[in-house]
């Protein structure tokens, strides 16, 4: 059994991974911060760590997907996130790309009687 949980646990891992990205980009139509976007991301029963967040969010901002801009107005400064033109194409794309694979899915996870 213990082998099932942490094989278990590596095979979710790896399905939560990709799909994750794609959460993140469906969130980022209007600006938000680090702390916003963790808190939306997790009330929709997504789990992420700020851990994850941050650096994600920092390797799509070098990527062109996001971009950046700084609220110095409160007390706390605070750097909001929000898709590049490249990132709204990219997310389009990729949510194309989503939909037609949970089909897929459908069909295969169907077939196999489960």
């Amino acid at each position: 059994m213990e082998q099932y949980e942490e094989l278990l646990g590596i095979f979710d891992t790896e399905l939560k991974r990709g799909t994750l990205t794609l959460a993140i980009l469906s969130q980022l139509h209007s600006s938000q911060y680090g702390y916003s976007l963790l808190q939306s991301i997790t009330d929709k029963q997504i789990e992420i760590e700020a851990g994850t967040l941050y650096p994600m969010l920092r390797r799509l901002e070098k990527q062109g997907i996001l971009v950046s801009d700084w609220d110095t107005t409160e007390s706390r400064p605070r750097k909001y996130y929000v898709l590049s033109d490249l990132g709204r194409t990219l997310y389009q794309q990729l949510a194309a790309n989503w939909r037609n694979q949970v089909e897929i899915m459908k069909e295969i996870i169907g077939e196999a009687g489960t």
